[in-house]
Parts: C-alpha cells; structure tokens; sequence
C-alpha cells in the first residue's frame, strides 16, 4: 500500500486518538510519596503569615467573567485590608485558609491557588479581559478538532479544558495546589447521575479509588463552569477498590442514620454510592457546579459541621471563623410577566438552570447564618449558667468540646447597592443584569473589579470584622 493510499486514514485514526479525554488516574495506596491534596492540607504545619487561629473561608459564586471578575475584586480588597493579629501586622488575604467555588469563581480560586499574588498581575489579560467564548468557539471551527469532536470520547468540555490548560493554568496538576502555601482550594462540580455536589478533594476522590494529584486543574474548572446546553459533561472513571477496602468509620455510621439525621445519611450516601454500587457506576458525568450550590458555599457548612473546620475546632485552634460569601447572582428586570405570550423554549432552558440557583443560594446563606447564631447562643448560654447547671450542664460541655469561637457570616452581593435615588437605581440594576457569559468588555470587567471592594465595605459584618482586628476604617457612605 502506498503511502498515499494509507495517510489519510491513518492521519484520521491519529486525530481521533488525539480526541480522547484525559481520565483520572488510579490511586497508588499507602505511598508516602503522594502528597494527598484534601483536607489533610490544614495537618500541615502553617508556615508564613497564616496562623489558623483566625481562619478565613471564602467562597466565589457562579455567574462567568461576571463572577469570575467580582471575586477577584474582593481578593484585591483583601490583599490590601492591613490587620494585626497575634500582635501582627498582615493582610485579611494573609489569613485566608480556604476558598470554595464554582463555575466562573473557580477560575479565581484555582488561579490564585497556583500562583499566589502572580493574579494580581497577570490575570486579568491572560483571563478576565479575554473573550473566552469567541476563542472556543474558533477552536471549534478548526477543521482538525471536528474529527477529535467527532469522537465519543471527546466533547466541547474537554476542547475548553485543553484551552484553559494551555492559556490560563500553565498545564498545572492538583498537585501543585498540594505544594502551595496558598488557601486550600474546593472546586465543586454537580454529578448529573445525582444532582449531588461532587468536590475535587482527595477525600472525594478516595471514594473512586483515584489519585488527584495527576490530575490537571484545568480539567477540574471545566467541569466546575460546565453550563447546560452549550457544554457538555467532563467525565471521571471510578476504580475498583481493593478487595480489603472499608468505608471511613465516620461513612459507616451515618448510613446507620436515616431515621436520627438524614442529612447525615444522604451525605454518606452519596459517597458510598461510588463503592457499593461500583459495578453499575464506573464512570461519572460532571456539569457545573452551580446546578448544585451556585455559591460554593455548601462545602464549607460541611466543614463546619463535622469537617476541617470542626477538626480544627474541636484543638482549640480557631479563636475567630470568618465566612465570606462572594454572589455574583444577577436579577434582571421582569419582562415575560407583562405579556400573555408564554416565552420561549431557550429562556425557559435558562430560568430552569438558573432560578432555582438563586433561590437555593439564598436559602444556602441563611442555613449558615442560622449556624453562626446557634454557636453564638449556646455559647452564650454555656457562658451564663456554667456554674450553677454543674454536672446537668454536660450536654452544653460536649457541644462546646469544639472549642470556643467567634464566628462572623459576611455576605457579598450586589443587593446591597443602594436605589435611593434614579441614578443609583440604574446603578444597581446593571451590575444586576451584566451577562452570564464569558466575554465580558473590558470596561465591564473594570466595573466589576471596583465594585468588590465597594460592596465589602458597605457590609456591617465586615465593618465589624475590621473594627475587631484593628483596622483604621474609612468612614462610612451617607
């Protein structure tokens, strides 16, 4: 056979071998040589300016550039908010111990989890200023990926992590998050078999059997911003585990739950799925995070409630727990109310996607304030009455075994822009219906980059934060 006649099949089988996704690796067990990338970050020692002792928590929302931008707002207001702690002069930003996020906010986190002040500098025109959806859009009118698209094997989402891998993340593996001094890093995706927030920790990955380290960050952003209809689902293997492998202690007891918690055992459901139902689940589908928890903000009520946070409360390391939400959620004007017309079916693909969102953040949000007032109170309430209940007060001993704490809920959204005149009104609204996409204009990206700082400052929780660390505030707005 000539080599006419065996160049163009041969140059069609290499393009579709070129078109298979990157996978995630099996886990090599009881190597200590892998440094786990989980919650086994925060047993290292603390190194630098970060002491755990104030441990902040950010989470960033989805909502495209439009989120990705506001949250890098908030880091810069952090990065030059000076406090002193421990007798310490430093920055909020030097005492930030995780970031939660999804969809666009998780390009921020990973980002900043990489490289560290390096965003200060280089993020904006290597990310924010970019029209990310026009240069996807080209790669896939080049004629060589129409045969890796035509692969089952290979998707739109995986065209978009190759593209974030080449231009955004420098081609850098979880494991480079293991080996930062930088915040522990949640990206969160929704496991379409389930609905459920899945999280690219090595905690969830143990489930799978599967190493995170290898695995390129990239890859996890795209299933994190993976939006319905115009992305497709970026996909896991599930391994086998060994033969001798047991659920974790703290898995086993909450399935026993049902009736006592179930939010506990739906918990430890949705992660023993992936062991005891591993025959008919070898492979996972992920989509945006947002479809579960549009605010990232679920895994650190989770942390709080029996995780990292709760370890750390339960040594006595926490003095102060700061819970910092950045919402980038949009509300644009009602129009469909206002003719008989029903609308369309490409509005309504978009409302089912994201209405529910909104509503559930919102709800997200007050469940952790709820929390925030329950530790205050029952502290409180130990503070008052610890001498005179003596033994009968060994229930308030035992829920205050975590430690004693002072926790702070800061919400930022644009909500609280004010509209009490016409030019703030219209102000409020545009910030409020900016675009969910990814090619927003540079003048837009400013706006959003400026308005973080704003935003955190009207907040009387932050203001409170501040007044507490020592901080010389501005005064307030009239």
């Amino acid at each position: 056979m000539s080599f006419k006649r065996w160049r163009l099949p041969g140059l069609f089988a290499l393009l579709v071998l070129a078109g298979c996704a990157t996978l995630n690796d099996p886990l090599t067990l009881n190597d200590p040589t892998i440094p786990q990338v989980s919650e086994r970050h925060f047993d290292k020692e603390t190194t630098g300016k970060n002491t755990h002792s104030l441990f902040v928590c950010l989470t960033f929302s989805g909502g495209g550039t439009r989120a990705a931008a506001l949250s890098y707002g908030v880091l810069e207001k952090l990065r030059n908010t000076e406090i002193i702690w421990k007798g310490k002069k430093k920055t909020l930003l030097d005492e930030v111990d995780c970031i939660s996020s999804v969809s666009g906010g998780s390009f921020t986190s990973a980002y900043y989890g990489l490289f560290g002040d390096r965003i200060f500098t280089d993020y904006r025109a290597q990310f924010l200023e970019q029209n990310v959806q026009r240069a996807l859009f080209l790669r896939m009118l080049n004629p060589v990926n129409w045969f890796r698209l035509a692969s089952p094997h290979f998707s739109r989402s995986d065209l978009a992590a190759e593209y974030y891998d080449n231009t955004v993340f420098d081609h850098q593996p979880f494991a480079a998050l293991a080996q930062s001094e930088q915040p522990f890093i949640i990206i969160n995706a929704t496991n379409l078999a389930n609905g459920e927030r899945f999280s690219f920790t090595q905690e969830q990955f143990d489930f799978l059997a599967s190493d995170l380290n290898p695995y390129p960050v990239a890859r996890a952003v795209a299933a994190s911003s993976a939006f319905p209809l115009l992305l497709s689902p970026i996909t896991l293997r599930n391994y086998p585990n060994a033969a001798d492998y047991r659920l974790p202690k703290k898995v086993e007891g909450a399935l026993e739950d049902y009736e006592d918690n179930r939010r506990r055992y739906y918990w430890a459901r949705n992660r023993a799925m992936y062991v005891t139902e591993k025959d008919a689940l070898p492979y996972l589908h992920l989509m945006d995070g947002g479809l579960a928890d549009n605010i990232g903000l679920r895994p650190v009520e989770s942390a709080f409630r029996s995780g990292f946070i709760r370890k750390k409360m339960g040594n006595n390391e926490i003095e102060r727990l700061v819970i910092l939400v950045v919402n980038a959620r949009t509300q644009s004007a009602d129009k469909i109310s206002q003719r008989q017309k029903p609308p369309g079916i490409l509005y309504v693909a978009n409302a089912t996607a994201t209405v529910a969102m909104d509503n559930y953040s919102t709800e997200s949000v007050e469940v952790m304030r709820d929390l925030e007032i329950a530790r205050k109170q029952t502290q409180d309430t130990f503070d008052k009455w610890s001498k005179t209940l003596g033994e009968s007060g060994d229930a308030l001993k035992r829920e205050l075994a975590s430690g004693k704490l002072v926790p702070t809920m800061i919400d930022v959204s644009f909500e609280a822009l004010s509209e009490a005149t016409p030019d703030e009104k219209a102000r409020k609204q545009y910030f409020l219906e900016l675009p969910t996409n990814f090619k927003l204009s540079k003048e837009q990206v400013n706006n959003l980059i400026n308005i973080g700082p704003e935003l955190l400052d009207l907040s009387p929780d932050f203001r409170a934060l501040l007044e507490s660390l020592a901080v010389t505030l501005p005064a307030a707005a009239p």
